[in-house]
């Protein structure tokens, strides 16, 4: 499987806001993730259900910018902006990298987040 093309189809969901299903159709059942704030999800289900809860809290989709991805044999990294409005009255602005590691089948297992808050 291409992974630059899984990545870019990945990428294109989320800069349209369809977060949750690029992680049930791009993630391994098994995939693990990490960020900044120290959050670990163990598998893909736990990251479903961190999602749909994250995108439940939003008031309002501000922008979401895709910059740009570089791809190596197995590692991806794609860099975002996030700008929301959230539903208790906060704001989130996010320049962020998601590394992503992926396994031969064209599946994420393990999913890494760096924010320049």
């Amino acid at each position: 499987m291409n992974i630059k093309d899984q990545v870019q189809k990945m990428d294109g969901m989320v800069s349209q806001g369809d977060i949750v299903n690029a992680v049930k159709e791009f993630f391994s059942e098994h995939a693990t993730s990490s960020d900044y704030g120290k959050t670990v999800m163990s598998n893909k289900a736990e990251m479903i259900g961190k999602m749909e809860g994250f995108l439940g809290s939003i008031a309002k989709v501000n922008g979401i910018t895709h910059h740009r991805t570089m791809t190596s044999d197995k590692a991806t990294a794609s860099e975002f902006t996030f700008d929301f409005d959230m539903k208790d009255g906060s704001s989130i602005f996010w320049h962020e990298i998601i590394r992503r590691v992926w396994s031969d089948d064209g599946l994420v297992v393990h999913e890494e987040y760096f924010n320049a808050q």
